[in-house]
């Protein structure tokens, strides 16, 4: 390198071993104390000041200062505790702003290993921030405390940076032995030196026997020193929890000391929310854990869908012992939040990472981020364990599910946001094996859908750290003919907003369930409805006016000779099955057979309500108990996944998949009168009434922007062409969250539905503004508006706070508020002769005029009553009040 690219470090004799320190060195020092290190920085820091080298120092550990405040000198405090891509991400700003040629000095990396409690962690942060120096032209000085990590770890390290040093001191004396000089050498430069602080100058190799003799017998240790050589291979992490079940196994603790073990161990596996830590510590031990740190691969915390479904057993384990060995036990495995990083360290995505949290990527760069996270590899250790857990469970199927460490926690349930891939695991262990890895991946590359971005963003969430752990479960069901699958699978919930009767008990809790896999319970499926049952009144069916269309049609379950996660009509399922089994799932629907036998049909028709179910009452008190005893515990109503499965005989077992705390519209809910918001009660200025097809929050707020999709001319739309619909509402919704205004939309059929002919198929990015949504009937075309109470779209309007209205076929034909008001009434061309902005909003939309209509009302108001269930829109007045301020409002 020329020589103006030579750098002093401030001992004039160090400099002479080393042929000088270069541009885009990275020098780390090995040493027994950081007061060493601080010995060997001081002299660096004064002589870069000196030559007017622009200095900084990144103070982040709880130890000494390692530089006192120089004239000159730029000092920034960091905190690791707030996570490591928080931290990462931070640093890499101070870095991106000081620019080229800047110094700097890190205080000891060896605390990160502390704050983030993984010796891993602390190689992935030198990894991502070493060649990000090394590209500026920057010098920087950082220092590890010896014997403190593994082996692999150091070495990772050593791979990475230009210079390695080993320090030690004795009897006045500092020794400096060089373990590794990018591109410099000299025939004494890997010797040990011994030099005084106080002679710079006289810096001498170690060339004769007695004084390297001596030399190493300092860098051994004293004798009969413990230097743990036996766990050198092991990370912090893992040392931690072997300490852990050594204490444990000794049996010897004090008052105090077992609780305490358990909470130290949780906040490594689960996490340090106090509100839900203290549950753990309340309901698991020091086992628990150490049999979930058995079934980990990596290091890091197991996210929120593993911890709640964990709490879960232990909670009835412990509170229920009678219902206990009714729960199916569960084998699952753990990939832990660790592995994400260094996952994406490992296929150089850091920087990506990084550029994607900025404000101007956030959106912009993930989609190249999830493509880079798809073609990326695993380290081989990482493999290694995944060889391992297939190994476990054989040919099982498998699921591998999102487990992040926001997901599932209180307020922030992220529903569907993440995916979850089915594994069939059938097949040679390699085709095994890749199916694992490419389904893990997948759940990666979910973090940046454009829905789970709007998500966090919406929720304040964007600057968070969000590592992505996680949950490997073996599938609950048996074989039939080649197809697995479980025989009920479903959500339940401890408190149901949603009365289909008035005399239903909310707080009795409500499930909805399907034959098959649970996925057709969690989702808004195409023309599929699953049963409904709300506990206090099983017997009741929402859907009995019209049993034969709103019922389940359709199956999932796994195909073990194709691989593949499939879709199976009833009937075909039912045809391979036990009779005892399937009359358990389906009844016969003798008014359409009887019509069809009039057409000289005799196939056998099915309606998918889980007669089975219904009709248990032991299972259904089970579960009942279940929920309340969870609600109890959280303090909060909660939602769990489950399944059911039974023997011929007439035993079941449940097995608990999940479980988070839910948020519902309205629980307990006052709705206060808002004086300064009021509706005009004549009746032509109402546009929209509905009673008792509404949930949401209580609202009483001006609407800035109204936007309707007709019906019929949805209808007319070629089916290519109608997610088309759900683009233009996404623009319109980005445009109005840019203005903060609040937005009404109107749409027919089921909003959000994969399947474009049953409604609009919006994802949640695109309507996460919105302020209020209605589904419109529309008989003619096939349209009905379904609540979907349970769902992962329900759950998002919930979450949201996005008021929530179905809006029946009779109210369209009203054109009259009855003579006490009462009714429900929708007027489609209230807004007629009004200027309608679609056209401007959206220039370079190709949809058919009149098919998106938008407008901006100066007076329309909205109001709801989440006791009754009903709300009100029409022109009004808003006297002496701001007309932007009104907000919802929902006191719980």
């Amino acid at each position: 390198m020329p020589a103006f690219d030579r750098i002093s470090s401030g001992l004039p004799g160090l400099d002479q071993i080393l042929d000088w320190i270069r541009l885009g060195d990275n020098v780390v020092w090995q040493v027994e104390s950081v007061g060493e290190y601080r010995d060997i920085v001081a002299p660096f820091a004064r002589q870069t000041l000196a030559d007017g080298r622009t200095t900084i120092y990144i103070r982040f550990a709880p130890h000494e200062p390692v530089l006192d405040p120089l004239p000159g000198l730029t000092i920034h405090r960091l905190d690791p505790s707030s996570g490591f891509e928080s931290f990462t991400g931070e640093l890499h700003r101070i870095i991106a702003e000081a620019g080229r040629d800047a110094f700097y000095v890190f205080d000891s990396l060896s605390e990160l290993q502390t704050a983030w409690a993984a010796d891993l962690m602390m190689g992935n942060f030198f990894m991502v921030t070493c060649p990000y120096l090394f590209e500026l032209d920057t010098v920087a000085w950082f220092c590890l405390l010896r014997q403190r990590h593994s082996y692999d770890t150091v070495a990772r390290i050593r791979e990475t940076t230009q210079i390695l040093l080993d320090l030690f001191s004795d009897n006045g004396y500092l020794y400096v032995h060089p373990l590794k000089v990018w591109k410099r050498y000299s025939p004494t430069m890997f010797f040990p030196h011994r030099f005084r602080l106080s002679e710079p100058d006289d810096i001498r190799p170690l060339t004769d026997g007695v004084s390297v003799s001596r030399f190493y017998r300092l860098a051994a240790g004293p004798p009969g020193l413990e230097r743990g050589e036996s766990t050198r291979n092991l990370d912090s992490w893992e040392r931690f929890f072997l300490d852990a079940a050594k204490q444990a196994r000794s049996q010897e603790f004090h008052d105090g000391e077992l609780p305490d073990l358990v909470s130290r161990m949780a906040q490594r596996l689960i996490g340090q929310a106090p509100r839900f830590l203290d549950m753990v510590v309340r309901n698991c031990s020091v086992w628990d854990l150490l049999e979930v740190r058995e079934r980990m691969i990596g290091s890091g915390m197991i996210g929120g869908k593993a911890a709640g479904m964990l709490l879960a057993r232990w909670i009835v384990a412990r509170a229920l012992p009678d219902i206990a060995p009714l729960i199916e036990p569960h084998d699952s495995w753990y990939i832990g939040s660790h592995v994400f990083y260094t996952y994406l360290v490992h296929n150089r995505l850091w920087k990506r990472r990084i550029m994607q949290r900025t404000e101007q990527g956030y959106f912009s760069e993930a989609p190249g981020l999830a493509r880079g996270i798809l073609a990326g590899d695993f380290p081989v250790r990482i493999r290694e364990e995944f060889v391992r857990m297939l190994e476990y469970y054989g040919q099982s199927p498998i699921i591998v599910r999102s487990s992040s460490l926001l997901e599932d926690s209180f307020g922030h349930a992220f529903a569907g946001k993440y995916e979850s891939i089915f594994c069939v695991n059938t097949g040679s262990p390699e085709d095994r094996l890749d199916a694992l890895e490419e389904a893990v991946k997948r759940v990666y590359a979910s973090m940046m859908d454009e829905s789970a971005l709007a998500y966090r963003r919406q929720r304040g969430l964007q600057k968070q750290d969000e590592q992505m752990a996680i949950l490997v479960q073996r599938v609950s069901g048996s074989l039939f003919s080649g197809l697995f699958m479980p025989a009920l699978g479903g959500v339940g919930y401890s408190f149901s907003s949603w009365r289909w009767q008035s005399d239903l008990d909310p707080s009795a809790g409500m499930l909805r369930v399907v034959a098959g896999l649970g996925t057709r319970a969690v989702d808004r499926t195409g023309n599929d409805y699953p049963r409904l049952v709300s506990l206090d009144r099983p017997d009741l069916d929402p859907s009995t006016r019209g049993r034969n269309r709103y019922s389940q049609r359709y199956v999932d379950c796994l195909d073990l000779d194709t691989r593949q996660l499939i879709t199976r009509d009833l009937a075909n399922v039912l045809s391979l099955l036990p009779d005892w089994l399937a009359t358990r799932l389906a009844e016969r629907d003798a008014t359409t057979e009887a019509r069809l036998r009039e057409q000289d049909r005799f196939d056998p028709v099915y309606l998918g309500t889980c007669p089975g179910l219904v009709g248990e009452v032991s299972l259904l008190d089970a579960l009942r108990r279940i929920l309340a005893t969870l609600q109890g515990e959280y303090g909060n109503p909660v939602d769990i996944e489950f399944t059911v499965n039974w023997t011929e005989s007439g035993d079941f077992m449940v097995n608990l998949l999940q479980c988070r705390p839910l948020q519902t519209p309205g629980c307990g809910a006052t709705a206060r009168p808002n004086a300064s918001s009021t509706v005009s009660p004549d009746p032509g200025a109402v546009m929209l009434r509905l009673e008792s097809t509404t949930m949401g929050p209580a609202l009483h707020c001006r609407v800035d922007a109204l936007i309707m999709v007709d019906p019929a001319g949805y209808h007319a739309l070629p089916y290519r062409d109608k997610p088309s619909v759900a683009r233009a509402i996404g623009l319109l919704n980005n445009h109005y969250r840019q203005q903060g205004a609040t937005v009404m939309l109107l749409a027919p059929g089921r909003i959000g539905t994969t399947s474009p002919e049953l409604g609009v198929p919006v994802s949640f990015a695109e309507i996460s503004h919105m302020g209020m949504i209605f589904e419109i009937a529309c008989p003619e075309a096939g349209y009905q508006p379904e609540l979907s109470w349970g769902s992962h779209f329900f759950q998002d309007l919930v979450e949201a706070e996005i008021f929530y209205g179905a809006i029946p076929h009779e109210a369209l034909a009203a054109e009259l508020i009855g003579p006490e008001g009462g009714g429900n009434i929708f007027k489609s061309d209230f807004f007629k002769g009004e200027e309608e902005l679609f056209a401007r909003l959206a220039p370079d939309s190709a949809l058919p005029p009149g098919l998106v209509s938008v407008y901006e009302p100066d007076d329309l108001l909205f109001s709801s009553d989440v006791i009754n269930g009903s709300c009100l829109c029409g022109r009004g007045q808003q006297p002496g009040a701001d007309p932007h301020a009104g907000q919802a409002y929902q006191e719980v």
